[in-house]
């Protein structure tokens, strides 16, 4: 069997924020912007990788969420504790510089984890956790 991910999808608060931070400070290019119904689904991923997408959705367009759930999904965007996606870099420190030069909302410096690996932290615009790895 060949499965492979092709698309995940994160919240977003705001499509104007979203797209300066994936497509401005980490040069990921667009590739779909859809609205409907008043909001936005907007497709973006990384330059010459056409097979790997992120969909960054409008959570509260979700159907048969409650206005409850809504409310607690907007607190845990805003804590950074919704959602979560982990990148990998060949360089994390460059990759680091870029993002500081951006000035995106640094979680963590660049870091040797005590479970092997060297990675740093950020939060995207709607406070999704974004981990980054050095890749060999």
């Amino acid at each position: 069997m060949d499965i492979t991910i092709h698309s995940t999808f994160l919240p977003h608060s705001d499509p104007e924020a979203s797209l300066s931070f994936y497509r401005d400070t980490l040069d990921f290019e667009v590739r779909k912007d859809v609205a409907f119904g008043g909001n936005r689904w907007i497709t973006v991923g990384p330059k010459g990788k056409p097979d790997t997408s992120i969909v960054l959705y409008p959570p509260n367009a979700t159907p048969g969420v409650t206005d409850e759930e809504k409310r607690m999904i907007a607190e845990m965007m805003a804590k950074g504790t919704y959602a979560m996606l982990l990148l990998g870099t060949t360089d994390l420190d460059a990759a680091f510089q870029r993002l500081q030069d951006g000035d995106a909302d640094i979680a963590q410096e660049p870091t040797d984890q005590p479970y092997g690996v060297r990675d740093m932290g950020v939060r995207d615009p709607a406070g999704n956790m974004i981990r980054i790895q050095q890749l060999a």
